[in-house]
């Protein structure tokens, strides 16, 4: 099994910053991508940001320039520094990795248990 822990939310003014943290553990032979996504009350998941495996990242068009995702692979760890906060940016984040648990080649997605943003104004 492979768990996924969440850190750093909290509560921000506008125009603060939060870094999050998220901690793959288990029975990990290798993490693919891995990625943020946030969910606000009513509406949809979305993605924030994603990273692969050798660095490559992409964003939302609604965070790029505020938002850089980062992972260290040593130790199974994805991060997102999230800077100039807005209130529509407050949201449960999720991170999620892809993960081969053995020599085979199968990938299987984890979610972790999400980390509560909220942005004030």
């Amino acid at each position: 099994q492979v768990q996924l822990v969440e850190s750093g939310g909290g509560l921000v003014q506008a125009g603060g910053s939060l870094r999050l943290s998220c901690a793959a553990s288990g029975t990990i032979f290798s993490i693919n991508a891995m990625g943020w996504y946030r969910q606000a009350p009513g509406k949809q998941r979305e993605l924030v940001a994603g990273i692969t495996s050798v660095g490559s990242t992409n964003y939302a068009d609604s965070v790029k320039g505020r938002f850089t995702i980062a992972r260290d692979n040593a130790k199974n760890t994805v991060y997102l520094q999230m800077n100039s906060l807005k209130p529509e940016d407050t949201a449960v984040y999720y991170c999620n990795a892809d993960v081969r648990t053995g020599w085979r080649p199968q990938e299987y997605k984890y979610w972790g248990q999400g980390t509560q943003v909220t942005v004030s104004s």
